[in-house]
């Protein structure tokens, strides 16, 4: 999915946290998040954080807006910008369609890392993946993430596939506000868990988004940022969502496909939720009315 190279990008939604001295894997990490966090991985993290109580506050004064990403042209050159783009077009999109869901909208942002990061859940490292904050509202992502998402998982990679991870966080951030996301603590794992439909409901989320960016107005741009969707882009979508499904991450683990163990949902389950946020929006995402059969 690419930008219109002449569309103007307002800034201000992605910024750089610095590396924090002294952040490890043990850092006390809350308990939605351990549930929350490195979900596109589909693997238990709680070896990666330690599980005490939740962060606290952060100091977020060594912040650094990300500069020079002024169009179209610049997103579809480089990834930071790229994310900045994909942001703020998910800002309007929800700005609009969160309303119809019963929430009250507020923005979120995305913190870009490297290595470490403390947070209002804890300290993470990059091996968790990218994340979403409950308690400070804000997405955490180490890009180097899309390397390995291609190297360690198989995707295709893409820039689609890169926006549609921060759109499946954008839509944790939906279910932080409508309640929604309480369904992760549980304490079940499964094909038809809480966890796994809180999860299938964010790539029904990022997919309704992807759907719309294309006529999409942002507050910089009286112009939709993004142009149409290809069939070759959704297709790197597709792949990226099958790539971390449950299933295919426990046999590239060398394990058996274990149903029981699932916390984020199978290929098969992540593709079609996409799919039926992208074919219907995001009231098509009710994941938790469906039943197990057919989740």
């Amino acid at each position: 999915m690419t930008f219109d190279d002449n569309a103007k990008i307002g800034g201000g939604k992605v910024s750089k946290r610095g590396r924090n001295v002294g952040i490890g894997v043990g850092g006390g990490i809350g308990v939605i998040a351990i549930v929350l966090i490195g979900q596109l991985l589909g693997v238990d993290l709680s070896g990666l954080v330690g599980a005490g109580g939740g962060g606290g506050a952060v100091d977020s004064s060594s912040d650094e807006v990300i500069t020079n990403c002024e169009t179209g042209a610049d997103a579809n050159a480089g990834i930071e910008c790229r994310l900045e783009g994909a942001a703020e077009s998910l800002d309007a999109y929800w700005a609009e369609e969160a309303p119809a869901l019963g929430a009250t909208y507020a923005t979120t942002n995305v913190k870009l890392f490297s290595e470490g990061v403390a947070t209002g859940c804890g300290n993470a490292t990059s091996a968790v993946g990218p994340f979403y904050c409950p308690p400070d509202q804000l997405i955490y992502l180490d890009t180097t993430f899309y390397d390995e998402l291609r190297s360690r998982f198989g995707a295709s990679g893409g820039p689609l596939s890169e926006m549609y991870v921060i759109a499946h966080e954008w839509g944790h951030h939906i279910q932080n506000l409508t309640g929604a996301i309480s369904a992760s603590q549980d304490g079940t794992t499964g094909a038809a868990s809480g966890s796994v439909r809180v999860e299938l409901q964010a790539d029904c989320y990022a997919g309704a988004w992807v759907a719309a960016a294309s006529t999409q107005p942002t507050a910089a741009s009286d112009v939709p940022l993004l142009k149409p969707v290809t069939p070759a882009e959704i297709a790197d979508a597709l792949n990226a969502a099958a790539s971390i499904g449950d299933d295919r991450i426990q046999q590239q683990s060398g394990g058996d496909v274990n149903p029981e163990a699932w916390t984020h949902g199978s290929s098969e389950q992540r593709q079609k939720w996409f799919q039926a946020g992208y074919d219907g929006g995001a009231a098509a995402c009710d994941t938790f009315s469906v039943s197990d059969s057919k989740l």
